[in-house]
């Protein structure tokens, strides 16, 4: 292993599955051929994480194969190298970099597309889920898993486009949302905040934000993202009067729930787009009037590839947009448990594990 001196041990996260975080101390692995060992930065913590590990070990539905395996959590991770395995071309010692959060086959369709996300290879496993994640000290990631993050980055700006930000750039990107748009966003957690940043960077002439709670309505608000917000008694008349009583030309739902999808499609005018990125769920609606005489277009997309994630943290900072802004809550790695808990109740924003030592977490 070559590069800067590591210790033997490190700090890593593991979820039991009832509703704790629990940190135990591990050896610090060495890279092999063609991979990276990243000092982490800073680790988000993702809401799919607490439903589907952090209360419960479940399965998605429909889907073999995704369930945790008692591995180091954390799949948004942002780091520095620290130590570069043979073969290793891209990236060295020092370099700041995101991790796309999928190690794929790489040989297959998707993997050479980029969308390692949707690997149909043996080899497939996601950061925190089926191999070691980002919440501890150190990380041991593929090379071609590496996204470059610009100096003007932080770290935490980093982990926030290594999952919720991509996920709504490609749900966006479905959409070519453009100045000739208004956008629709429906859930205000931290994929909606992202979409609404992301959607003003592609040039959306006005963005309308719907949330239930009133606590994430006054956050996003004081983020100053929003031309509008509503809650959910009565979207539709409130959007109409905003639009002029036409709609909106695209909408994104970040909310995952049957009332969210139906929002958006509702509201959506003749010919308008409609993006599906929040996950579980299912999608009701009525076909004919909703659908087929407005001339809906609808797409689904999940998470991003990893050309386009790069694109994305250049054109965060063409666009001069900060995704760490959205983060409420930064904490030490020794308070993992306490970060779950605020991430798992009633928050307003993004939840963050950052290094005691990284300078620019």
């Amino acid at each position: 292993m070559s590069g800067t001196a590591v210790p033997a041990t490190m700090r890593g996260v593991y979820l039991p599955g009832d509703s704790t975080a629990v940190i135990k101390e591990i050896p610090v692995p060495e890279p092999g051929p063609g991979q990276l060992l990243l000092r982490v930065g800073a680790s988000g913590i993702c809401g799919i994480d607490i439903g589907y590990i952090y209360h419960e070990h479940k399965t998605h539905r429909g889907v073999d194969g995704p369930a945790y395996r008692g591995v180091v959590t954390g799949h948004e991770p942002s780091g520095v190298v620290v130590a570069a395995g043979p073969d290793c071309r891209e990236y060295g010692v020092g370099d700041r970099v995101i991790v796309y959060h999928i190690a794929g086959c790489m040989t297959c369709d998707n993997c050479r597309r980029g969308y390692q996300i949707s690997c149909t290879g043996a080899a497939r496993a996601a950061y925190g889920w089926q191999r070691d994640g980002g919440n501890a000290d150190y990380i041991l990631v593929e090379e071609t898993t590496c996204v470059r993050l610009p100096d003007e980055l932080s770290y935490v700006d980093g982990a926030l486009i290594a999952c919720g930000f991509g996920t709504a750039y490609e749900g966006l990107r479905r959409l070519a949302v453009s100045g000739e748009d208004d956008l629709l966003v429906i859930g205000l957690g931290p994929v909606g905040l992202a979409a609404a940043m992301i959607g003003r960077g592609m040039g959306a002439r006005r963005i309308i934000g719907v949330e239930p709670s009133a606590q994430r309505r006054e956050w996003a608000d004081g983020l100053d993202l929003f031309d509008a917000t509503v809650g959910v008694d009565a979207p539709g008349e409130a959007i109409a009067e905003i639009t002029g009583g036409r709609g909106v030309s695209t909408a994104i739902d970040c909310s995952g729930s049957r009332a969210g999808r139906g929002t958006a499609v509702d509201n959506a005018a003749e010919w308008g787009r409609v993006s599906l990125v929040g996950e579980g769920g299912t999608l009701e609606t009525e076909v004919s009037d909703t659908l087929l005489h407005k001339q809906l277009t609808l797409h689904a997309s999940w998470v991003t590839s990893v050309p386009a994630m790069a694109q994305l943290a250049r054109n965060l900072v063409r666009w001069g947009v900060r995704p760490e802004i959205v983060v409420s809550e930064r904490l030490p790695l020794a308070e993992a448990d306490a970060a779950y808990r605020l991430a798992a109740g009633a928050g307003t924003g993004k939840v963050c594990l950052v290094a005691d030592d990284v300078a620019g977490s």
